[in-house]
């Protein structure tokens, strides 16, 4: 270890100290009144290292001897894992502080949390990728049962953390075999060994376990079935958070793991990530359209939204992969803006979530209506929504890399999913006269949340913000 490796990982060094910092300094004070101030405290240096981490980053800087890697792909998905992870804390503070769930632990758990997610997007190395993956999970399994006093919030915590137990157990037994066949852990070996048409094939199936272990965490089938109970049990903030951060944390994981270690074999790995697309648009389009309980249902659109996000990848070309990354830029957006409405789904100052609940919600609260209304048509991909261009996106990338028959069943997928999202505006809007409304809701930071991520939705298909300049300079870096 050299100080210019410590200059490497500053970030995550300054992010470590303070969530270490925090938790001695709350253990020491009056629980009460730390809560809050360390969810404001978190959220500030969560946007501070964005800020840095975007605005002073340049080139590919490689520190403990290539075990981690800072380069603009990195960067980019850092960026969007700390401002989404900041306006998640922003949103729940209120909410938690009412319910009087707002412990010192959850700010320090997600800091920690996000230090794993930072860790992972720059893992170059199968030990390092295994460290960050486990900070990260274990800090999650903990934030999922933070309501104690709620047995679906216990349940959520147990079965996230008996599944998540299995899917490492896969992960690590497919990096075993990667190591046995490649002699090595280091992705810069391992691409040396994996060699399209010459594989062998101890070393193809270490891929498929690495495949399997890291799709449970992007929620894609067959490996999703904890993430409709997962969404529901946990507190409303911390399911916004799971659809959020965790999932860019992922999917950048996904890519770097198959582009660093495995790009030269595209070919071997290319139909497993097509089919996992495909299974999972289909599955989360058909079983959400069942759904009346609004986290259920954003939890199986969650799982069809991964499944685009993989037709990105399973392109395996530098496009492909700058789709992806343009897509989750969008999606979490629009989870953002969504999560900030259910949050404020209330009645008589309970939270609801029955989608039955939003009968003629338009009548009484017509602003918020609608900026839900252009977040429901983004989610379905309608057009002019910025949604409609991510998966855009996508079906290029796919098409482009001659898997037409995969982009043709996104489209397919994309409108029979777009039935639950139209289904909500109907009720919004055409629904029947509920004798006991929604509470009106009062000011604060959810409002401004849902119209902020609805004024993208519409404004960013001018120059989608740059984020579309950024994937591809990303995706330079990663593809080669």
């Amino acid at each position: 270890m050299t100080p210019a490796d410590l200059n490497v990982i500053l970030p995550e060094i300054i992010l470590s100290a303070f969530a270490l910092a925090a938790l001695l300094v709350a253990v020491y004070t009056t629980k009460d009144k730390t809560g809050g101030l360390l969810v404001w405290a978190t959220a500030i240096i969560f946007i501070a290292l964005a800020a840095w981490i975007g605005f002073t980053g340049e080139g590919t800087r490689v520190a403990f001897n290539g075990m981690f890697i800072e380069d603009s792909f990195a960067r980019f998905a850092k960026v969007t894992i700390l401002l989404s992870a900041a306006a998640v804390l922003i949103m729940s503070e209120n909410y938690m502080k009412t319910r009087g769930i707002l412990r010192f632990e959850y700010p320090v758990l997600v800091a920690l949390s996000a230090v794993g997610m930072m860790m992972m997007v720059s893992a170059g190395d199968l030990m390092a990728l295994y460290m960050g993956l486990e900070l990260q999970s274990l800090a999650l399994y903990v934030v999922a049962s933070l309501r104690r006093d709620s047995v679906k919030s216990t349940e959520a915590g147990l079965k996230y953390f008996v599944l998540g137990a299995l899917s490492s157990g896969l992960l690590l037994y497919g990096a075993s075999l990667v190591y046995g066949y490649a002699g090595t852990t280091l992705f810069t070996g391992i691409i040396t060994t994996a060699q399209a048409g010459e594989t062998s094939l101890g070393l193809l199936f270490g891929i498929v376990f690495l495949i399997s272990g890291m799709a449970f965490k992007v929620s894609a089938v067959p490996f999703h079935m904890w993430t409709p109970d997962v969404y529901e049990g946990s507190p409303t903030p911390v399911t916004a958070f799971f659809a959020t951060a965790p999932k860019v944390a992922a999917m950048a994981l996904f890519a770097r793991v198959l582009h660093d270690a495995f790009g030269n074999a595209v070919g071997d790995w290319q139909q497993i990530v097509a089919l996992l697309s495909v299974l999972s648009m289909f599955l989360g389009a058909v079983a959400a359209i069942g759904q009346t309980n609004i986290k259920r249902l954003m939890a199986f659109s969650s799982i069809a939204h991964m499944g685009y996000a993989l037709m990105g990848l399973a392109a395996g070309t530098a496009f492909g992969v700058q789709a992806m990354l343009v897509y989750m830029a969008i999606y979490v957006t629009m989870n953002v803006g969504t999560f900030a409405f259910i949050l404020m789904m209330e009645k008589d100052g309970a939270p609801v979530t029955d989608i039955s609940a939003l009968n003629m919600y338009a009548k009484n609260n017509p602003g918020r209506a609608l900026a839900m209304l252009v977040l429901l048509f983004s989610l379905a991909g309608v057009p002019p929504m910025l949604g409609f261009f991510g998966k855009l996106y996508v079906l290029r990338a796919a098409y482009d890399a001659g898997l037409a028959w995969l982009a043709i069943a996104g489209v397919i997928a994309s409108v029979i999913g777009a039935y639950y999202y139209l289904r909500i505006v109907f009720f919004m809007y055409f629904g029947s006269e509920q004798s006991e409304p929604l509470d009106a809701g009062k000011g604060g930071v959810l409002p401004v949340f849902l119209t902020a991520s609805a004024l993208i939705m519409v404004l960013g298909i001018i120059n989608m913000f740059g984020v579309e300049a950024a994937a591809q300079a990303a995706a330079g870096a990663l593809v080669n």
